[in-house]
This record gives C-alpha cells, sequence and structure tokens, in this order.
C-alpha cells in the first residue's frame, strides 16, 4: 500500500487508522503447476490465521462432523440452546479460494458463531491445488441438501466472506438450478464474485487496499480451465432471480468495492431485497476484527439476520 499517497484519515476510529497504516504485504504465488508451493502457502497462511484468532478464547464450543464426506465445524456459542427447529447458518470459509481449510476454517467458524450469536456450520470444502472447481462447490451443495432434509429452509442461513462469498452464491445458483428451495437470507461479505476482475475498483483500489491485492493466479489455479465467465464461478453474472434477501458489506478502500456494489445491483435489478452497507475507508475484510467499525459491521449483519428470523433458542438453565 501507499501510505505516503493513501495515509488514514481522521474520520475513522484509532484502532482502523493503526491497521491502514500497515503494510499486509504481497504474496509470491508459486508457478500453477507447483502443487507442493501451494501446499506449502496454504500451510503457512493457515497457521497465520490460527495465530490471530485463538479459539479458545472464544466463549464458543466446536464439533467436528462429517456431513455426507465433507468436513463440517459445528459452532453453538455459550448460551445458545439446541432445538429441532434452531435457525442454522451455514457459512464458508475466506482464503482466496486457496487458503482457509482446516483448523483454519475451524478458527473462523467459531469467530463467525461468536458474532452472529448462532449455531454455524462451516464448510471445509476442498481447495485446489489437488480439488479444484467444481470440487468445492460440490461440497457446499452436499452441506445443503443435507441440511435441508432436517430443517425447513426457513431456518437455514447461508453466507461467506470474501471467497467464500463466491461459494455462498454460487452455490445458491447450483440449487435453484437443481430445484431446491433457497435459505431464508443470504450474507455476502465482501465477496469474490467475479474472478475476472472487471470492476472498476480493480484498478482504482489497486495499492489503496493495503490487505488484497489481485488473485488473478489463484483464480486461474482454482478454477482449472474453466471459463471464468461461468456463473458458478462468477456469481455477479448469473440469474440472481429468486435469490432471497440479501445483506452486502464492503468498505471504500476494499478492492472487492466493485465486486459488492455490482452484486448488489444485479440482485435489485432481479427483484431482491438486498442491503448494502459501505464503511469509510475500510480495507478488505475489515480493520483487523477488533475496531469499533468492525464491532458495527458484525451488528448490522446480526440485525439483518434477526429480521429474516434468525432468532436462536436461549440454553435452559441446569
Amino acid at each position: 500500500m501507499r501510505t505516503d499517497t493513501f495515509p488514514a484519515p481522521a474520520t475513522v476510529s484509532e484502532q482502523a487508522q493503526d491497521w491502514l497504516a500497515l503494510d499486509q504485504g504481497e504474496l509470491t504465488y508459486p508457478a500453477l503447476d507447483d502443487t507442493a508451493g501451494w501446499l506449502a502457502l496454504a500451510e503457512e497462511a493457515n497457521r497465520s490465521t490460527a495465530r490471530r484468532f485463538p479459539v479458545a478464547e472464544l466463549p464458543v464450543t466446536v464439533e467436528d462432523l462429517d456431513v455426507d464426506g465433507v468436513t463440517v465445524y459445528a459452532a453453538r456459542p455459550d448460551g445458545v440452546g439446541k432445538a429441532a427447529d434452531e435457525p442454522v447458518f451455514l457459512w464458508m470459509h475466506p482464503g482466496g479460494l486457496v487458503v482457509g481449510g482446516g483448523d483454519a476454517c475451524r478458527l473462523t467458524t467459531a469467530r463467525t458463531a461468536s458474532g452472529t450469536g448462532l449455531l454455524v456450520w462451516g464448510v471445509d470444502y476442498r481447495l485446489p491445488p489437488r480439488h479444484p472447481y467444481p470440487a468445492g462447490l460440490d461440497d457446499a451443495l452436499a452441506v445443503y441438501r443435507h441440511l435441508l432434509r432436517d430443517h425447513d429452509p426457513s431456518r437455514v442461513f447461508v453466507g461467506g466472506d470474501s471467497a467464500g462469498g463466491n461459494i455462498a452464491a454460487a452455490l445458491l445458483l447450483r440449487a435453484k438450478d437443481a430445484g431446491l428451495p433457497m435459505p431464508a437470507a443470504l450474507v455476502l461479505n465482501t465477496p469474490q464474485v467475479d474472478l475476472t476482475e472487471s470492476g472498476d475498483t480493480f484498478r482504482t483500489l489497486a495499492g489503496v487496499d493495503n490487505v488484497l491485492r489481485s488473485l488473478r493466479v489463484p483464480n486461474a489455479l482454482y478454477a482449472a480451465g474453466a471459463d471464468l465467465r461461468e456463473p458458478y464461478l462468477s456469481p455477479v453474472l448469473g440469474d440472481l432471480t429468486g435469490f432471497p434477501p440479501t445483506f452486502l458489506r464492503s468498505g471504500t478502500r476494499d478492492l472487492f468495492l466493485s465486486n459488492t456494489v455490482r452484486m448488489h445491483r444485479r440482485l435489485r435489478d432481479a427483484g431482491v431485497a438486498a442491503e448494502l452497507h459501505v464503511f469509510e475507508a475500510m480495507p478488505h475484510a475489515g480493520f483487523g476484527g477488533d475496531s469499533p467499525e468492525d464491532r458495527e459491521a458484525v451488528a448490522e449483519q446480526r440485525r439483518f439476520l434477526g429480521r429474516h428470523g434468525a432468532t436462536a433458542p436461549e440454553k435452559e438453565d441446569a
């Protein structure tokens, strides 16, 4: 990031200003055929996530599940009771479609459960280089089908952050094409919904977003030769008719701001009730998670889910 050219504004909190002063660096990606290199990159990225989000510090219990052959982390916040009709937030982790699985997925799922106050099923969807598209999307669809066997669609909520937003939106396109009912609502936080990177902010915010750079190389690894314009790869290009009410979040320094605002307009054009939240000076994925702005974003998402029926049962006293 060019911090000399784009200093942190005084219009955001001190924590946000501190975050904007950091240069998160730029990854050097391996060659597309360097399987060992990609696996090493993922291992290091996942260790970094584990250091940032120690699950032991969160008031959440996480259970590892095997759901029709897919690993799922079921994270239940303390104080949230079990009930036959309890809401389930089916959540897809971030990671540029190449990292964020395993222990990192478990940890970010726990963090999502803590923020939403809901039972969250985090899908540890398969990733390249060993499992390129459509393996991860197939996993998400298998788990969604499973949930619908045991839950009314009005009690199922779907969402994802960044790359997880890609999987979540593509999942609903796949589900619609398969004749499955839509969930009660959809959450897309700074979603990676256009793998062609055609939007305006991929140029105007390049070097301004201090967290994210172009993901063209990981996108190519994930797509494995498929056309990036396919809607299951770039959901913003798909037919969004019939999608459920949708929450979208981004920031004025987010490289994926164009992704988010274009998805919002496409949803509105399709007659979907969609609300867009754009935060001042926020780069990709927020200000590190602990700023007042981050907490406000989490609260907005929680209110949205609550308005659409995501109220968790309280745990009965022993």
